[in-house]
C-alpha cells in the first residue's frame, strides 16, 4: 500500500483539485471526458510498469473518485467511477505487460 501513495496523491490532486478551478459546465465536461481520463491512464500505466501488485490499483482509483461525485458533481457522474477504474485497469495492465517484455 505504501508504494501506491505517490500515485494516489497525484490522482487525489487531479480528482479533487481540478474541479475547484472549473467554473463553467463545458470545462467540467472537458475535464471529465478528456483531462482526467488521460491523467488516470498515464498514472496507472506508470504504476503498472513499476509495481508487481498492480491489480488492486484500479479499484483504488474508483474509490478515490467516488466521493467527488457528491462534492463536485451529481449522481449522473457515478458512471465515471467505473470508467476511470476501467481506464486505470487498462493502463496498469499495459504497464505490467510492457515491463514483462
Amino acid at each position: 500500500m505504501k508504494k501506491m501513495i505517490p500515485y494516489m496523491l497525484i490522482l487525489i490532486l487531479v480528482f479533487y483539485g481540478l474541479p475547484l478551478f472549473i467554473k463553467e459546465t463545458i470545462l467540467a465536461m472537458i475535464a471529465l471526458l478528456c483531462l482526467i481520463p488521460l491523467i488516470t491512464f498515464i498514472v496507472s500505466l506508470l504504476y503498472g510498469y513499476k509495481q508487481i501488485q498492480w491489480i488492486i490499483f484500479p479499484f483504488v482509483v474508483g474509490c478515490l473518485f467516488l466521493p467527488t461525485i457528491f462534492l463536485f458533481y451529481n449522481e449522473s457522474a457515478l458512471i465515471y467511477t467505473f470508467i476511470y477504474g476501467g481506464i486505470s485497469f487498462v493502463g496498469a495492465l499495459i504497464g505490467h505487460f510492457l515491463k514483462k517484455n
